[in-house]
């Protein structure tokens, strides 16, 4: 599961789902970015992006390495996020190479939220709650649709391996029903 750092969010992804929680990459550039003077953020930039893109798991902790030594003294707030959510921001390096572009930010989900509200905006006024909610479950259709058929989202070779792996694994534990607030 994707989010940004909201803490209600991440612990309901706890107890809920169960899964891996990985940290929002680009929430987590842009404020980290917020902590520094403009003519820094280059500078700090360029030592948090190749943290997303390193060839490993063990390469990307070396570059938070370098990266905390090099923020230390200059920027210490920023220094302390890094260090404090490294954990978080490199969870999807457990997952199969080809999907961590896709792993690592909630872009995807935000375009489709976008292309929700430009097409609400195009409306303005609705009649009603349900032409709202057609409107919008026609643009996530639309969007699963291209994701099946054109460009899939995670292709079916990609995810063989994690399929595989679901197969033999027995799960022993019963999956919590999910209930409305």
């Amino acid at each position: 599961m994707v989010s940004d750092a909201h803490a209600g969010l991440k612990k309901a992804i706890g107890q809920v789902l169960g899964c891996p929680w990985q940290r929002c990459s680009v929430h987590f550039l842009r404020e980290a970015l917020g902590h520094v003077r403009k003519d820094q953020q280059g500078m700090v930039a360029a030592l948090l992006r190749p943290l997303f893109s390193a060839e490993s798991s063990e390469t990307a902790r070396a570059l938070v390495g370098d990266a905390l030594a090099r923020l230390g003294k200059p920027l210490p707030k920023v220094a302390a996020l890094l260090e404090e959510a490294e954990e978080d921001l490199l969870v999807f390096y457990v997952l199969p190479t080809e999907h961590w572009p896709k792993l690592r930010s909630t872009n995807p989900l935000e375009r489709v939220n976008r292309e929700i509200g430009r097409r609400t905006d195009v409306v303005g006024i609705f009649p009603n709650d349900r032409s709202l909610i057609r409107l919008a479950a026609s643009v996530v259709i639309e969007q699963n649709d291209e994701w099946l058929a054109g460009r899939r989202y995670l292709s079916a070779h990609s995810m063989e391996p994690l399929l595989e792996e679901r197969e033999t694994t027995t799960i022993d534990e019963e999956v919590p029903a999910l209930t409305t607030a």
